[in-house]
């Protein structure tokens, strides 16, 4: 089972896909996972010295997981064999592991097992590895685009090694199209197209990360400059930008709303709202909202941010987060997406304050150490008459007969009078808070001297 396998096609079979045909041959020939693929790193010694040990590739699609694989089975002296998650079961992967056996009896050599998009496989598929990975009967290779943490058993994790591939760059993917427009034999160097720098350019642009994708837009731009060439029409001297705006309509965003990405673009909308960055906040927004995130979800974070992070620090914000899910729900997309980015501006540039959030944090701690203790008789309410003889009631001043609408009595159980739940900051209307609290404070201890 050789993942390079293109059957009877020749290796530059135009018959096999261009992104196919460009795959890497050697660790020497893999464009943007230095970090592990360089000499002297982890995965290159591992290759070079064929000691090969289980792993699981974690990166986004189209960065090269499939195909530092197949180097490894290329390069090692192992025995290959390849499973989909989307298409085996658990009697293939019984299957596999008898033929790794019989491999290791008869031949004496190791099996390595390529298991793509390990991830969609469940619990009992997963656990079918964990005995033949632990006595090395088999080296398990898992790609996932998901965070193994999540979608892979804890016991698999731990069993293997997992290596972490990056996201391409645009730069890394340009050297990669350049390669393919001008190899004769795997590439489309055969079609005489030129391709201008300004094009490859914005095909690594549009292709968010994805080699395959951008190779798929540089092969159908390249084949249909190639048959109207063979056509007798106008063929430009360079492929521009322009010509490949006509094919790539609109950049696919990558985005999962219930994968890693999705609380990865969360947690980057929230942090820069709590870091007073407006145009963050607007940004990470607007990469949700392009991608399909619900707009009720993100009003409703914005909500919860306006509790948790501004508080009292500006009272209006939890106003202007409701409101902006008022004027949604009235107008609908695309007219009321703007109340999103209005509250999430308002949000990033008010003053922050989580004093609220830390004390129901800390009256919540408290009230689970004290149990339920009794509410202090002079403010209970006493509306039959044995409920006033026993002292309800009694003692209980009326704030608004006291100059400045206050006095100083006590609220808390006893046992808890001395404790300070809410401490405010100085930052926004919060300081004008503090300062009164300061000057009750101050209130309640002069009556008590």
């Amino acid at each position: 089972m050789d993942l390079f396998d293109g059957g009877e096609d020749e290796e530059g079979s135009p018959f096999r896909p261009l992104a196919d045909r460009m795959r890497p041959q050697r660790l020497g020939e893999v464009v943007g996972q230095d970090h592990v693929a360089a000499p002297g790193k982890i995965l290159h010694s591992a290759i070079t010295n064929d000691r090969v040990f289980s792993t699981i590739l974690w990166g986004p699609p189209g960065c090269g997981k499939t195909t530092l694989a197949g180097i490894i089975a290329k390069e090692t002296s192992s025995h290959f064999m390849q499973l989909s998650a989307v298409l085996s079961g658990v009697k293939d992967i019984r299957a596999v592991i008898e033929t790794a056996k019989e491999q290791r009896r008869i031949r004496g050599r190791r099996t390595l097992v390529f298991v793509d998009e390990i991830h969609r496989f469940n619990k009992a598929q997963q656990d079918a590895f964990l005995h033949h990975v632990e006595t090395g009967a088999i080296v398990l290779v898992g790609a996932t685009t998901e965070n193994p943490s999540f979608e892979v058993i804890p016991a698999l994790v731990s069993r293997c090694r997992v290596i972490t591939l990056n996201r391409l760059g645009e730069r890394d993917i340009v050297t990669i199209l350049e390669r393919a427009a001008t190899d004769p034999v795997r590439g489309l160097g055969s079609l005489g197209i030129i391709f201008s720098a300004e094009a490859l350019n914005y095909i690594a642009a549009t292709a968010d990360g994805d080699v395959r994708a951008a190779l798929a837009t540089l092969e159908t731009i390249g084949v249909y400059a190639s048959a109207r060439k063979g056509a007798g029409g106008k063929t430009p001297s360079a492929i521009t930008p322009e010509d490949v705006a006509a094919a790539v309509e609109k950049k696919a965003l990558r985005y999962d709303k219930s994968g890693e990405e999705h609380f990865n673009l969360i947690s980057a909308f929230h942090k820069s709202l709590r870091g007073s960055d407006p145009d963050g906040a607007i940004y990470w927004l607007e990469r949700m909202m392009a991608a399909g995130e619900d707009p009720l979800y993100l009003i409703r974070r914005m909500v919860r941010f306006a509790t948790e992070d501004v508080g009292v620090a500006d009272p209006g914000a939890l106003g202007v987060a409701l409101n902006a899910l008022e004027a949604y729900r009235f107008l609908g997309s695309p007219e009321g997406d703007d109340a999103l980015f209005q509250a999430a501006v308002y949000l990033a540039t008010a003053p922050k304050s989580n004093s609220v959030y830390m004390a129901h944090k800390r009256v919540k701690k408290k009230v689970e150490e004290t149990g339920s203790l009794p509410v202090p008789l002079h403010v209970r309410n006493a509306p039959t008459r044995l409920m006033k003889d026993m002292g309800y009631g009694q003692g209980y001043q009326y704030a608004h007969d006291h100059v400045g609408g206050y006095f100083p009595q006590e609220y808390l159980p006893e046992g808890l009078r001395q404790e300070r739940f809410y401490l405010p900051t100085d930052r926004g209307y919060e300081a004008v808070v503090k300062q009164r609290l300061e000057a009750w404070i101050a209130l309640k201890k002069t009556k008590k001297s």
